[in-house]
């Protein structure tokens, strides 16, 4: 019997955690704007700056990962 109430507390103590983790979620901001970050892919950055600009292996270099 005493198993079973180490198990209850311990099992409390484990959604009280994670209810906290997810209060402080919610609070902090980590699920505003979700959509953002999910269509930021979906855009066409994929210029490329020359066909003579090469990389070392023959790849293209990007407009977005070209440096000065």
């Amino acid at each position: 019997m005493d198993v079973f109430f180490l198990l209850v507390f311990l099992a409390f103590l484990f959604v009280m955690s994670i209810g906290g983790v997810l209060y402080w979620a919610v609070m902090s901001g980590q699920f505003e704007d979700s959509d953002t970050n999910a269509s930021v892919i979906l855009q066409d950055d994929d210029a490329v700056i020359g066909s003579s600009d090469s990389g070392r292996d023959g790849v293209a270099v990007r407009a977005s990962s070209a440096k000065s």
